[in-house]
């Protein structure tokens, strides 16, 4: 399998997770950490389950390769992303040492690698990571579009059906 090939397999692996995080009612981000070609951590988005906001995907991920591997430094790894990591997740992968990034589609509005901020490559940080963005980014991009139009029609029937319900408690 060449570089694509194996960018586009774990990216793969990285949307089913995404999946599962909406199927959860969560945002859907998911992540996979692959160490010399093994898959050795896999997660989802579990911040509204746990009503934590740090079980970002990327970071339970980091948690669990960690425990694996034995170690706090993830040399020899590659993270691969769904969406581009926030500052929080990029702190994160600074400090686990994780010399390569793989991510979908950008994030805008909270993009700490190529969109708001470009903290992996940051020299004044003692490391920096080879990042590659942009991999299956429209398949990416659309499962996170169909989240969240979902959830916008969801709360506008909501509303509709309180509107409903207090204009007949009204008439009665």
């Amino acid at each position: 399998m060449n570089g694509m090939e194996q960018d586009h397999y774990y990216m793969q692996m990285a949307i089913e997770e995404a999946e599962k995080a909406a199927a959860k009612g969560e945002v859907p981000i998911g992540a996979v950490v692959v160490h010399q070609g093994e898959v050795i951590a896999r997660a989802h988005n579990l911040r509204e389950t746990t009503r934590n906001a740090v079980t970002h995907a990327e970071l339970l991920a980091i948690q669990e390769a960690c425990q694996k591997l034995g170690n706090w430094r993830l040399e020899e790894t590659i993270l691969y992303v769904t969406l581009e990591p926030c500052p929080m997740c990029a702190g994160a992968i600074l400090q686990a040492r994780v010399p390569r990034v793989v991510y979908g589609a950008r994030d805008a509005k909270a993009g700490a690698v190529d969109s708001l901020y470009r903290l992996l490559n940051d020299e004044r940080f003692n490391h920096q990571c080879e990042v590659t963005e942009n991999v299956m980014a429209e398949e990416c991009g659309g499962l996170l579009t169909r989240f969240f139009r979902t959830l916008r029609e969801n709360k506008k029937k909501q509303k509709q059906a309180a509107m409903a319900e207090n204009t007949q408690d009204n008439q009665e």
